[in-house]
């Protein structure tokens, strides 16, 4: 069962998110999460061009997107992987019926990390992807895990360039999800390959 994590990260605060989330989903058994990060040198006058990266996730079950939040949105970096993705695979939709979810950080409360989510949930709907959520509630304790209540996906809040505990126990248990629900759907056959 191949889980794609697809993420950028500047100051390293999603790759904590990513490594959280991979481990989350290694924890069942049939899970073979693979992190893929976007890197600079992927992008190339202002295009994606790592189009080994987009085999891997054609390849894949399901993908979590992972972006830090930058201006209300996702970074310019993760943009142009996203853009990348609006030709043939777009078009094919290769992407249909894939497992999706996603995750962001910001460094303050809010600082409009939801729109981020949003934005990842409509890149997924576009591809014909499955979109999975958290189903934890949220419910404002600071050490529990989903204490900023997102239930579209993941949203963490970085302090001094980490990442608290709970956004991290929030991440394994997003990756834990994303490879329970692959792993109950794909002997149905409802996941591609």
């Amino acid at each position: 069962m191949k889980i794609a994590i697809v993420y950028h990260s500047v100051t390293g605060t999603t790759a904590q998110l990513a490594e959280a989330v991979a481990a989350g989903c290694r924890s069942v058994a049939t899970a073979e999460p693979q992190l893929l990060r976007i890197e600079g040198a992927d992008i190339q006058q202002g295009r994606y061009k790592n189009s080994v990266m987009l085999e891997v996730i054609d390849q894949a079950e399901a993908v979590i997107f992972g972006s830090p939040t930058f201006m209300g949105s996702v970074s310019a970096q993760f943009k142009a992987f996203a853009d990348a993705t609006a030709g043939d695979h777009w078009v094919e939709q290769r992407w249909a019926d894939k497992v999706a979810a996603g995750f962001t950080v910001g460094t303050g409360y809010c600082g409009d990390t939801l729109h981020c989510l949003h934005y990842l949930q409509i890149l997924a709907a576009q591809h014909g992807m499955l979109w999975i959520g958290l189903d934890l509630a949220g419910a404002g304790d600071a050490k529990a895990p989903n204490r900023l209540g997102a239930q579209a996906g993941l949203i963490a809040r970085a302090v001094d360039d980490a990442i608290e505990a709970p956004d991290l126990q929030t991440a394994f248990y997003l990756g834990q999800r994303v490879a329970r629900i692959v792993s109950r759907l794909k002997p149905a056959g409802i996941t591609q390959c």
